[in-house]
């Protein structure tokens, strides 16, 4: 045997709370249709916008633990900071493009080899400063900035002595 629903029907389990409206008859003008109450929008204009923005108390009660930075306090991890801002890419320091060129010509050229590593010694400095990337960049014509000039001067010392060593044995022989 079963009951007959209690009045005003039977609760809706996904209801908020509030009473729920007859569903509205077709068949009737819409001026007849019953009265439909607003429901809730979760404004409450009695309220502030911002929860946050009453945050004084009467005197001698303590705040609660606020959820932004208190003035002249040191700022919290985590609040009221927007997180890191991974993702973004940085603007590449143009000077450390240039520098890894120039010492990457340097194997064929030799003399621009050490003007890269120069350069490169420049734009790690204006990326410290500046924030930007390209460090790897500047490292890399630093390194091969510097191994392509001491080769070069390895170079020019041999052929100096062989130089030497050709003047001095051909005065010898003659």
């Amino acid at each position: 045997m079963t009951q007959p629903p209690p009045a005003g029907g039977w609760p809706d389990p996904a209801s908020t709370g509030q009473p729920s409206t007859p569903p509205a008859d077709p068949t009737l003008p819409v001026s007849a249709q019953p009265a439909v109450p607003p429901q809730p929008t979760g404004y409450d204009p009695g309220q502030p916008a911002d929860p946050y923005a009453a945050t004084t108390s009467a005197p001698g009660v303590p705040l609660a633990a606020a959820p932004y930075p208190q003035a002249g306090y040191p700022p919290q991890p985590g609040y009221g900071y927007p997180p890191p801002a991974y993702g973004y890419p940085q603007q590449t320091n143009s000077l450390a493009i240039v520098a890894l060129v120039l010492s990457l010509i340097g194997i064929g050229s030799c003399i621009t080899a050490p003007i890269g590593a120069i350069m490169g010694h420049v734009a790690m400095r204006q990326i410290r400063e500046r924030g930007e990337g390209g460090e790897g960049l500047a490292k890399a014509a630093i390194i091969v900035g510097w191994i392509l000039t001491a080769l070069m001067a390895v170079l020019i010392v041999g052929w100096i002595l062989l130089i030497a060593f050709a003047i001095l044995d051909s005065s010898t022989t003659v």
